[in-house]
């Protein structure tokens, strides 16, 4: 079975050829050293994943044949990741990992104590990208821009609920045992953590619930990690009904 797995934002069906992107084309004679008739796998987000055959390949240009599919499209829960951008490279850390982890959108947040004011959300979404085709899925969950959490609350939609991870109930942690299934979003807060304000408002939100993590206080990037996997144990698609 081919290793090499790209994303590619065309419809998959069996015969139909498609266009390989400059930096594809660059990728897979450059870098990963193939030749035509080679196989691949690929994946759209929509359609499964498809093995498919290199018809040519030159350094900047080529062509891919899907031949079968070998994975059914396999979407995440109903799962939003919320957090507030930290340093370059543990934003990073966060973005990959909650494609990996199977969150279905990913959303930066500017809070009262964000120390980055700015995003590129081009380079987040194409870690996600990376992640999903590193780690076998076969969906990409959109990174949007960067928002005011303020902004994001006032039209918030009630029918999805909040899982706020919130540093001042360090403790022992806690299950998610007997919280409905449903639409969910995470939050995680900036390194400094919340304002008063902000605090006040999301303690007046009747679809917050307010959890703790543990007995220490955590890295934001851990913390997304933690509560990831917490919620997917509990209420998601690692869970074994």
């Amino acid at each position: 079975m081919a290793k090499i797995r790209l994303f590619i934002d065309h419809p998959l069906a069996q015969g139909q050829g498609i266009a390989l992107s400059s930096d594809q084309a660059h990728y897979l004679s450059s870098v990963m050293r193939q030749e035509a008739g080679d196989e691949i796998l690929l994946f759209n987000g929509r359609d499964g994943e498809w093995l498919a055959r290199i018809a040519r390949l030159a350094k900047r240009n080529g062509d891919v044949v899907p031949e079968r599919q070998t994975a059914p499209q396999m979407d995440p829960p109903d799962l939003w990741l919320l957090f507030a951008p930290i340093k370059k490279t543990r934003t990073d850390f966060i973005v990959e990992k909650a494609a990996e982890m199977g969150a279905a959108q990913i959303v930066p947040v500017q809070t009262d104590f964000t120390n980055s004011e700015r995003i590129r959300q081009d380079r987040l979404q194409a870690h996600a990208v990376e992640a999903a085709e590193q780690c076998g899925g076969t969906y990409v969950p959109e990174v949007t821009d960067l928002s005011p959490l303020s902004r994001l609350l006032d039209g918030w939609d009630g029918t999805r609920r909040i899982l706020w991870a919130d540093e001042a109930m360090v403790g022992p942690a806690q299950t998610l045992a007997g919280l409905t299934k449903g639409p969910w979003a995470i939050l995680i807060g900036p390194e400094g953590g919340f304002s008063e304000s902000e605090r006040a408002r999301l303690s007046a939100m009747d679809c917050v619930t307010r959890i703790s993590l543990g007995p220490r206080i955590l890295r934001a990037d851990t913390a997304a990690v933690a509560a990831l996997a917490l919620w997917q144990a509990e209420l998601g698609d690692w869970r074994r009904d």
